[in-house]
This record gives C-alpha cells, sequence and structure tokens, in this order.
C-alpha cells in the first residue's frame, strides 16, 4: 500500500508538473533514470551528454531555422558563411538585406525567405521573443509558429535549447525517434504521436530526456 501510494504521488506529481520547469540536466537524468531502469542502464554506459543550451534570441531561432532538415555539418556550413558575411548577426541587420545577399551567402532560397521574415518580424516588434520567455511551454510554442518558418519543431527546439525549459520533447526529431527506437530496442521507429505516447512517463524530465537521446543517438549502437 506505501509503495502504490508512493507511485500514484509520483504520477500526480509529474501530471501537475510546472509548464515552465527549468532543465537541470544532471539532477533531472538521474531522476529519470529512476523511472526507467533502460535510461539507467544506457546513462551508466554513455554517461551525461554535453549541454546544448545557447543565448536566447533572434540569432538561437535564426540557427533553428538554418539547421531544419540538413546535417549538423551542411548547418554549421552555411552559419559560418552567414556569420562571416554579416556578423554580428542581428534582426535588424538580416531584415536591411533581400533574398539575393542571403543566398549569396549560402542560404538556400526557402531558408533566406524564412531568414528574412523572421528578421522583420522581430525587428518591427511582430514577435517579441523577450515576451516569450515569460509563457508556459505549450503558450511559447503556440506563440513561435506564428513566425513564418517556425514550425513546432523549430519551436520545441528553441525552448529547449535557448529557454532552458526542462519538459519540453520536440517529438518530430528524427534522431530522437531513431534513439528511442534504440533505448527501447523496437523493431519500428515511432512515429511522432506514438512518440509523445510512449515518453509520457518521462514527466517532468524529458527535456533531459531529449538531451540523452541525441547523445545516445550519437553513439556507438547499445550491445
Amino acid at each position: 500500500m506505501i509503495v502504490a501510494a508512493r507511485v500514484a504521488s509520483s504520477a500526480a506529481l509529474r501530471h501537475h508538473a510546472p509548464a515552465m520547469r527549468p532543465l537541470d540536466l544532471e539532477a533531472d537524468l538521474r531522476a529519470l533514470a529512476g523511472l526507467d531502469a533502460d535510461v539507467a542502464a544506457a546513462l551508466e554506459r554513455l554517461g551525461l551528454p554535453a549541454s546544448r543550451r545557447r543565448p536566447a534570441g533572434f540569432e538561437a531561432l535564426l540557427r533553428i531555422i538554418v539547421g531544419q532538415q540538413v546535417s549538423t555539418s551542411a548547418a554549421a556550413s552555411m552559419w559560418a558563411r552567414l556569420d562571416a558575411g554579416c556578423g554580428p548577426i542581428r534582426a535588424e541587420k538580416i531584415a536591411g538585406m533581400d533574398l539575393g545577399t542571403l543566398q549569396a551567402l549560402g542560404l538556400s532560397r526557402q531558408k533566406a525567405g524564412y531568414a528574412l521574415a523572421l528578421a522583420r518580424d522581430v525587428a518591427e516588434a511582430r514577435v517579441d521573443l523577450a515576451a516569450v520567455e515569460r509563457l508556459a511551454d505549450e503558450e511559447a510554442v503556440t506563440e513561435l509558429v506564428k513566425a513564418k518558418g517556425i514550425g513546432v519543431w523549430s519551436a520545441e527546439i528553441y525552448l529547449l535549447f535557448a529557454l532552458g525549459r526542462g519538459d519540453v520533447f520536440p517529438a518530430g526529431d528524427l534522431a530522437l525517434q531513431v534513439g528511442f527506437q534504440r533505448l527501447k530496442r523496437l523493431r519500428r521507429r515511432p512515429e511522432p504521436e506514438r512518440l509523445r505516447r510512449l515518453v509520457a512517463h518521462w514527466q517532468p524530465y524529458r527535456g533531459a530526456g531529449a538531451h540523452f537521446l541525441w547523445h545516445l543517438y550519437a553513439a556507438p549502437p547499445l550491445g
């Protein structure tokens, strides 16, 4: 009865977890390992992942746009060219450029369009990134996706990496899907909605879980 009561209490705590809970990567992963034996075993083998935290603001969100649907190395190369050509990166500076200039700096036509639209939205205060920081997770995602080129995945990545939210999980991320498949030795890679259901019991530590799945994805396959 005592054990059952503790489990129920833990479940209730996760269900009512704060919607703006800050990430504490090491502590959260230790707590998550206590909830999931597979995480515990993999954490023992792989150790802690590196922090992916970056300063909040326009530059962080633009980096996410640049990294959409391309490899890490390709994103790094595009960003290096953009930074060399117009750094320091500021919304007002990008807003004053044109598509051709941004394409000449290595962005595709679509990414250049998204970058220009975001820069103008931020520079002209149609998107208030400072206000987004004060919103709960779901509200912040809803606000960010109003910007052209920002989908749910991009918004959730921003909440994780730039705002340091502790219970955000970008289930649409391919690496997280593959990482979870490896962790649980699933026959098929889970689609986003199924993955969200499968990690529901990780609340309120899903942000740390996401960091760890990226870590696992980059590591040699589990034996």
